[in-house]
């Protein structure tokens, strides 16, 4: 994995401008977090790295083929157990799925179908199917939003554990997630 670069980026919606000349490396293999009030481009960068959304201009070079993504909302399949959703991204890995959702507090509901799962449980589900998926950047927006704080203390470790090595890009509006997590913290400001 090669540092990511986004090269002068733009991106207006309805000509409201979310991004100006936007520059930002990204470490291959370290953890990097943006911070900043709402509106001001956090997603907008997430989802233009992804492939989402293209910028109106500038580049991102050194985009892998592959990236895990946590969303701000789970994007699960409802109907399918919680292993079901992660095996979704890695058929081949069914032990080491149920291991990762033991380790996230769910091996008494892996089984079970998400609708029937809280939006914590459902937002570990989401976290674990980003982590076992073989890519080499993971992108996670807000993901422990709406995690009690015994269950993000152990959520946070076992994701710094499975992403050692990996490129990591983090939204958060904690600090203290910030600090803990992250090797490098950036903070955007509105345009």
């Amino acid at each position: 994995m090669k540092d990511i670069y986004f090269n002068n980026i733009s991106k207006s919606f309805d000509e409201k401008p979310v991004l100006q000349d936007f520059c930002l490396t990204l470490p291959a293999g370290r953890r990097t977090c943006i911070m900043g009030p709402s509106g001001c481009g956090k997603t907008t960068l997430l989802n233009i790295l992804t492939g989402l959304v293209k910028p109106d201009t500038g580049t991102v070079e050194n985009r892998p083929d592959r990236i895990g993504m946590v969303f701000q909302e789970n994007r699960l399949c409802e109907d399918f157990s919680a292993l079901e959703n992660v095996r979704m991204v890695a058929l081949d890995k069914t032990e080491q799925a149920r291991a990762l959702l033991t380790r996230m507090g769910l091996a008494e509901d892996m089984m079970k179908p998400v609708s029937t799962l809280s939006g914590g449980m459902k937002r570990r589900v989401s976290i674990a199917r980003a982590l076992l998926f073989d890519a080499p950047l993971i992108v996670m927006d807000e993901p422990f939003k709406g995690l009690d704080e015994d269950t993000k203390d152990n959520v946070i470790q076992t994701v710094l554990t499975e992403t050692e090595g990996k490129t990591v890009l983090f939204i958060t509006h904690d600090e203290a997630e910030a600090q803990r997590f992250a090797d490098t913290v950036i903070t955007m400001k509105p345009l």
